[in-house]
């Protein structure tokens, strides 16, 4: 790659870091653009969709998150320690609301971890049996979302973290 080339994409994902934690996915790509100073096909030449530049920023972050999932010896307070995780980083930025949403092999990443974090803590007794990976990432959906529309993050947490809890005595 060019070097001018190199400068250009390291611009426009330092934009597109900064807008997708601010406004998320939805920020249009011409902003991004302006905000990167360069035109709108440079953006397109080095990232096809809104997705691939939406995976390039998020990956490494996201990543890192998945790849520390379930390290406790606990497979309750494993999922619920990635669930909290998840909701700090919604809060903080509004890219990780889009994670769990916008289609990407990121985002089948971190459904295939919620699965599997679910499925080992259900297993030890610690989480409903009923609850199946589609509910608790419809679940977080909800929750992360609504995080950005004025709700108050702790308590939507522990009312899902509650709700997910198993019964059993």
């Amino acid at each position: 790659m060019r070097a001018d080339a190199a400068r250009n994409r390291a611009k426009v994902l330092d934009a597109a870091r900064e807008l997708f934690a601010e406004q998320g996915f939805d920020v249009p790509l011409d902003e991004i653009a302006a905000k990167a100073g360069v035109g709108p096909g440079t953006v397109y030449r080095h990232f096809p969709t809104k997705q691939a530049l939406f995976q390039a920023v998020t990956e490494a972050r996201v990543s890192a998150m998945i790849a520390s999932a379930g390290s406790s010896g606990d497979p309750g307070a494993d999922l619920f320690a990635f669930l909290r995780k998840m909701a700090g980083e919604a809060a903080a930025k509004r890219d990780m609301s889009d994670a769990i949403a916008v289609p990407s092999e990121l985002r089948d990443s971190l459904h295939a971890t919620l699965g599997g974090l679910l499925a080992r803590a259900q297993e030890a007794g610690a989480v409903r049996a009923d609850i199946v990976t589609q509910d608790l990432v419809s679940l977080m959906k909800g929750m992360l979302q609504s995080m950005h529309e004025g709700a108050n993050p702790q308590v939507l947490l522990e009312i899902v973290l509650q709700g997910l809890q198993s019964r059993k005595p």
